[in-house]
């Protein structure tokens, strides 16, 4: 039983926090398919930016199953205290920092993975969020900002004694950015310093690696990330296997079904011009799922609909043929 404060998690599988990709539609589809654990895309700590469109939309968790996790990116201990005030009056029932993002534009601001060069922000940061709000704060971190510097071991102690209630750590550097073989040595000697639930994140493919990875660093659970790129029931088969029980093999049927419904679920939620443009990189990604050998000739027709009424025709279109080859999907 995986817990975070009050929360029992139905899953030792959950998605990565990613900027453009785990909107509210990503996060409930995800969760519906077994992730125990949907956070928000980042969201800046500066209260000031959050009327903009991009900002009211991350904010927005209509609908969404408990709980409800808003993840925050700062640098000024106060600012981010009072965003996750803000944040819980709106909804959240977890806060998440964000610690181990490796965008220049996050870093540049001395927020992100950046972090991790100073141990004494970090502690002023953690400390003042955790006595800032009454629901549980989480922490998502890399090793360290550089291979000379991995100091993940350093930060997750500083994380348990402020109140950090569960941790995330990528098994690569800053300076690794998603380059080169994860490596979860790291998390291992983590994960016995400390009692607080520990999630293992990075190349995290299928649910074998999801097995290895557990039972090489002992980590509670798994984050799974780009592997859920157009494949979503990925949780389910992580699952399943993890519980050492057989997973039904999905109908194509019912894959298709998965599909379309997620492209109106964008539609609805972001209007039909930004959720055409949304929908695209989401049905790339399905192409290359379920056309793995070609899926470019698919893809390219998708791109070119116009308008969500177009694109959703096509997307049925292909789909429907790609159920009807086979009775079940891989």
């Amino acid at each position: 039983m995986l817990r975070i404060g009050p929360y029992t998690l139905p899953s030792r599988a959950v998605l990565a926090p990613m900027a453009g990709v785990t909107d509210r539609p990503f996060r409930i589809l995800c969760r519906r398919l077994g992730a125990g654990l949907a956070a928000s895309e980042m969201l800046t700590s500066d209260a000031r930016l959050w009327h903009t469109p991009k900002s009211r939309r991350r904010l927005d968790h209509s609908g969404e199953p408990e709980p409800r996790v808003v993840q925050l990116a700062g640098a000024e201990p106060q600012v981010l205290a009072q965003a996750a005030r803000l944040s819980v009056d709106r909804g959240a029932q977890i806060i998440d920092l964000n610690m181990g993002c490796p965008a220049k534009k996050v870093c540049g601001k001395l927020c992100g993975s950046a972090l991790l060069r100073d141990e004494g922000l970090v502690a002023r940061i953690l400390e003042a969020v955790v006595r800032a709000v009454e629901v549980p704060v989480t922490l998502k971190i890399r090793t360290g900002w550089d291979r000379e510097h991995r100091n993940g071991l350093d930060i997750a102690r500083i994380a348990e004694q402020s109140g950090i209630q569960a941790l995330a750590v990528h098994g690569r550097t800053r300076a690794d950015f998603y380059q080169g073989e994860a490596e979860y040595q790291t998390i291992r000697e983590i994960k016995c310093a400390v009692c607080i639930p520990v999630f293992a994140n990075g190349d995290i493919r299928t649910p074998q690696d999801a097995r290895k990875v557990i039972d090489f660093t002992g980590a509670d659970g798994v984050m799974i990330g780009r592997a859920s790129f157009g494949e979503p029931w990925i949780f389910r088969a992580v699952d399943a296997y993890l519980d050492a029980r057989p997973a039904a093999a999905l109908v194509r049927a019912e894959v298709r079904d998965m599909i379309l419904a997620h492209l109106e679920s964008l539609y609805g939620f972001y209007g039909e011009e930004t959720g055409v443009r949304i929908a695209r990189k989401h049905l790339g990604w399905y192409c290359e799922r379920c056309w793995p050998d070609d899926p470019e000739p698919l893809r390219l027709d998708l791109m070119a609909a116009a308008g969500a009424s177009e694109q959703l025709t096509r997307a049925r279109r292909h789909f429907d043929a790609w159920a009807a080859d086979c009775a079940r999907a891989a």
